[in-house]
């Protein structure tokens, strides 16, 4: 066996660290808060829920509108003292008035069912003789 005394360590020379140990941070691990969840959670959540109801919103607008859906059309003009019932009457006198007259006031888009003599008013083929 050897029993010999370990070395021994000469000091060193060479000039201590010029940056004293209570400058140096001790490193730290990262943690991200309820409050930092909850403003991470909404910066990805609201572009995603703004999109979600833009298309929502938009969703009708690929729609054709009632008057372009390719039935065919003819113009009436409206006689004097004429109503719109006479006109349903006239025009199709094998339906029942009160729907033609419906019919008319949403195709012409009219506000009430009151015309006025020398008005024009489209009236689907399907109705004129």
């Amino acid at each position: 066996m050897n029993t010999a005394a370990p070395a021994a360590i000469a000091p060193s020379t060479a000039p201590a660290a010029a940056v004293p140990e209570a400058a140096v941070a001790p490193r730290t691990r990262l943690r991200i808060t309820r409050r930092g969840r909850l403003v991470l959670t909404a910066l990805v959540a609201a572009p995603l829920a703004l999109g979600a109801g833009l298309v929502a919103l938009n969703g009708g607008a690929a729609v054709a509108a009632k008057d372009a859906s390719g039935v065919t059309l003819e113009r009436v003009t409206v006689s004097s003292g004429q109503s719109l019932w006479d006109l349903a009457e006239e025009i199709a006198p094998s339906s029942d008035p009160r729907d033609v007259i419906a019919s008319l006031v949403d195709l012409n888009r009219l506000p009430t069912s009151d015309v006025s003599a020398g008005q024009q008013l489209a009236v689907p083929v399907q109705y004129s003789h």
